[in-house]
């Protein structure tokens, strides 16, 4: 494999997945991915970055060298499932927000046919203009080396952390933990001061401390339109927190909030409206709560 341009097939090209196969395209033959299933904007989004669209997943199991998987976390071994059924005999990297025993679990599930299986994890913004992520790899010596040969001299730059799969996925959900619990705490902070008329005043607090997350209140609409993927990956990192003996209940709390903005998926939003939303959706969820009792008694008064 060393000989030629490599072969990479990507699952499945979101915002993150497209930008990043596009950077492998730089060292690779072609990128290929599989339209079956996906959007027109996740076509639209593949054509922009140059990927190579193939019939099915068995097409690229079986013409790619190595397969990149960047798809939701809850996704991701049914993903890996797929590709170990259809007897992929290339480099598999787990690239997902997911804790270190699913990617352990997924190693085990391409085991009895993939060549080897690379843990990564993405940390930053998609590589389109100025910005540059770095992606975190362990796993076999040769087969990390390849990855980063794949990406060399690109946007995404890589580092090695080891040669144990669940290192990247480790340092992932360590870092989402922090970066993401801490937007949601900041959104309901500002939420709260904002119902009673001190939100102003709450970010003077704030601006008093260098990089607090409460002063950047744009970050509340980026916040609610992500929801839907920092969910997931809250419950990954609770997860490993469990398994670890540490306490999971602030992350899953932050997840189960982050669920309450499920609708607003990539959606461009100010904070009051993403606010807005939260408390529609809020207000909502204790209606349902709320009925079956009224059902079992209805002459229990309201309030």
């Amino acid at each position: 494999m060393t000989d030629r341009q490599v072969t990479v097939g990507v699952l499945h090209p979101g915002s993150m997945g497209a930008a990043v196969a596009a950077c492998a395209l730089a060292n690779s033959g072609q990128v290929l991915w599989c339209p079956q299933g996906r959007s027109e904007a996740t076509a639209a989004r593949a054509e922009r970055f140059g990927l190579t669209a193939v019939p099915a997943l068995s097409d690229l199991v079986a013409q790619a060298d190595v397969v990149l998987s960047l798809c939701p976390p809850a996704a991701a071994e049914d993903v890996a499932r797929e590709v170990a059924g259809l007897g992929f005999t290339g480099l598999y990297v787990e690239a997902n927000a997911i804790s270190p025993q699913r990617a352990a679990r997924i190693a085990q599930l391409l085991g009895g046919t993939a060549r080897a299986v690379v843990d990564g994890a993405v940390v930053g913004s998609p590589p389109v203009g100025a910005k540059r992520p770095r992606l975190y790899l362990s796993g076999p010596v040769d087969e990390v080396g390849l990855v980063e040969r794949i990406f060399s001299g690109t946007a995404v730059s890589t580092h090695v952390l080891g040669e144990e799969i669940g290192q990247a996925s480790a340092l992932k959900v360590a870092y989402t933990a922090f970066q993401k619990a801490s937007r949601v705490l900041a959104a309901l902070s500002y939420g709260l001061a904002r119902e009673h008329d001190v939100d102003q005043a709450l970010l003077d607090v704030a601006g008093q401390r260098a990089g607090s997350y409460l002063t950047e209140t744009d970050y509340i609409g980026k916040t609610a339109a992500r929801g839907w993927r920092w969910g997931p990956e809250l419950e990954e990192a609770a997860d490993t927190m469990a398994a670890a003996g540490l306490p999971d209940d602030l992350l899953r709390s932050a997840a189960s909030t982050l669920s309450r903005w499920n609708d607003s998926k990539d959606t461009k939003m100010s904070a009051e409206q993403a606010l807005d939303e939260l408390l529609r959706a809020e207000a909502e969820l204790s209606s349902r709560h709320a009925e079956p009792e009224r059902l079992q008694d209805p002459r229990r008064p309201i309030g």
